[in-house]
C-alpha cells in the first residue's frame, strides 16, 4: 500500500488530535543511550523511523517497552551490548547520524560505512557532525569507512559553525552533556525540536542554558539520570491540518497546537488569505475562508514567504503554503534559503494544472487561482510535498491519485485515519 486515492472536492471539518513532533522523538530517543538507568517517554508518535531505532536497540540488547496505542514507552540500556554492533546503522533514516555522539560516548570506537542518508532534499553533508565530534576530542578518519574513537570523555570546546544545523546541533549536545567542563555552541539550531531534546536532558540531570537561542552552554556532568519525559506536539502536523480546512473550505480544529510557536507561521497563513483563530491551545480555521493573497505596502514588490532555520519560516512547511497558494488569487513568490533540492516536484503539482515558475533551485513563484483538474502525480521521498499533493488534490472534485506516497508514514502515524475522520474520501491502495 502506497498509493494514496482521493475523491477530492469535499470540505474537511472536524477536531485533530495531533501526535508527538517526529523531529523530537528522533534525537530524543537516540539521547537515551547516554544513560543506564530507565528513561520513560510520553507522546511517542508510531512512526516508520521509531519502529527502525526501537529494533536497532533491541538488536544491542536493550529492553524496550512500548505502547503503541498509549504513545507511551520505557526505555533500559543496561544491557546494551556494544560487541553485538555489526557497524550497520538503521537503514533509510538520516536521523542516525543522530547517534554518532551517544554511541561514541558509550562505546568509545565505532566504524560505520559512510551511507547514512534519508528524504530527496539535496546534499546533506556529513562534515559538521564530524567537526563537532573532533573539536570536542573525538578522532575521526576516513577512508572508505568512517571510523571514530574517543579516550575517555569528550572535552568541553567552543565551536562556531558554518551554519545553524538541527541534527549537528543535536549532536553538539549529545556530546557536551557528558563532557569534561564547559562547551559553548555559537549558530546554534534552535528549532523545538531542538528546545525539547535539551529540555529532556534537563530532565535527566544536563546543565544546557540558552535553550531557544542561537547560543547554547553545556556544562558536563559526569552521568545522566533516568527520568520521565513529554514530547511536545508536532507543530508541523498542526500546520497540515489547518492547512487541509482552509484549502477544502471546511473548519479543522487542532487540539494542543503549541501558540506560542506560531506568531510567524500565522502570518504566512494570513498572506494567503486564511485566518487561524484559537480557542485555549486548540487552533482553528473557520469554513469558506477566501483565499485571497495579500499584497504587500510596498506594490512592486512580489509577496514572498521566505523559509530557513527557526525563527524564520519552517522550510518543511513550505510545501503546505505552496499548496495554499496554488489555490488562492494573486501572485506569491517562495524562497527555500536552506535545500537545493526543494522544489524538485513541480512537476508534479503542474499535472493538476497548477502554473508554477521555478527560477532558480531556492525560488519559485505561483500564479494562483488556475482551473485545475483531477490527476495522476508521483510523490517525491520529501514528507510535506507528499502531503501537498494530496492538499490539492482534497480541493479537486473527481478521482486523483498520489503514486508512492508512503513517505507520508514517516511523520503520520494515522494519516488516511485522521483524514476520513475530517470527513475525506482518501485510502491507501
Amino acid at each position: 500500500m502506497s498509493d494514496l486515492i482521493i475523491h477530492g472536492g469535499k470540505p474537511l471539518s472536524g477536531t485533530i488530535a495531533p501526535s508527538g513532533n517526529k523531529n523530537s522523538v528522533l534525537p530524543i530517543l537516540c539521547a537515551t543511550l547516554l544513560t543506564d538507568a530507565k528513561v520513560v517517554l510520553r507522546h511517542v508518535p508510531h512512526i516508520t523511523d521509531v519502529e527502525k531505532l526501537v529494533h536497532f536497540f533491541a538488536e544491542q540488547g536493550s529492553v524496550i517497552a512500548w505502547d503503541r496505542a498509549a504513545g507511551a514507552m520505557t526505555i533500559d540500556h543496561s544491557g546494551f551490548d556494544a560487541g553485538r554492533l555489526n557497524g550497520e546503522l538503521p537503514a533509510g533514516m538520516r536521523s542516525s547520524v543522530l547517534l554518532f555522539a551517544p554511541l561514541l560516548q558509550r562505546m568509545k570506537k565505532i566504524t560505520l560505512p559512510t551511507n547514512a542518508k534519508g528524504c530527496s532534499l539535496g546534499v546533506r553533508e556529513l562534515d559538521p557532525h564530524l567537526e563537532i565530534l573532533e573539536k570536542l576530542g573525538a578522532k575521526v578518519t576516513h577512508n572508505g569507512d568512517l571510523k571514530m574513537s574517543l579516550q575517555g570523555r569528550f572535552r568541553g570546546a567552543r565551536h562556531w559553525p558554518d551554519y545553524m544545523s538541527v541534527t549537528a546541533t543535536e549532536n553538539f549536545v549529545m556530546a557536551a552533556v557528558l563532557a569534561e567542563g564547559e562547551s559553548v555552541l555559537i549558530n546554534a539550531a534552535s528549532e523545538p525540536h531542538v528546545q525539547d531534546l535539551c529540555a529532556m536532558l534537563v530532565a535527566l540531570g544536563a546543565k544546557i542554558a540558552g535553550l531557544g537561542t542561537s547560543q547554547l552552554t553545556v556544562t558536563g556532568v559526569k552521568s545522566l539520570k533516568g527520568g520521565v519525559f513529554t514530547i511536545h506536539t508536532d507543530h508541523h502536523e498542526v500546520v497540515t491540518f489547518l492547512a487541509l480546512g482552509a484549502i477544502t473550505g471546511g473548519e479543522v480544529r487542532v487540539k494542543n497546537s503549541v501558540p506560542h510557536h506560531f506568531d510567524l507561521i500565522n502570518r504566512s497563513f494570513a498572506k494567503l488569505g486564511v485566518a487561524v483563530e484559537y480557542d485555549g491551545d486548540t487552533a482553528f480555521v473557520r469554513k469558506r475562508q477566501k483565499l485571497v493573497v495579500t499584497e504587500p505596502f510596498t506594490s512592486n514588490l512580489l509577496p514572498k514567504i521566505e523559509a530557513a532555520p527557526w525563527p524564520y519560516f519552517p522550510v518543511d512547511l513550505l510545501p503546505c503554503m505552496i499548496a495554499l497558494a496554488v489555490r488562492a488569487e494573486g501572485t506569491v513568490m517562495f524562497w527555500n534559503k536552506v535545500y537545493e533540492g526543494g522544489f524538485t516536484w513541480m512537476s508534479e503539482l503542474s499535472k493538476f494544472g497548477a502554473h508554477v515558475v521555478v527560477s532558480d533551485p531556492h525560488r519559485i513563484t505561483v500564479f494562483g487561482a488556475k482551473p485545475l483538474r483531477p490527476a495522476v502525480v508521483e510523490a517525491p521521498y520529501i514528507i510535506r510535498a507528499a502531503v501537498a499533493l494530496y492538499m490539492v488534490a482534497a480541493s479537486i472534485p473527481g478521482k486523483s491519485v498520489v503514486k508512492n506516497a508512503d513517505t507520508i508514514r514517516r511523520a503520520h502515524p494515522s494519516f488516511v485515519e485522521n483524514l476520513r475522520s475530517l470527513g475525506a474520501e482518501v485510502e491507501w491502495k
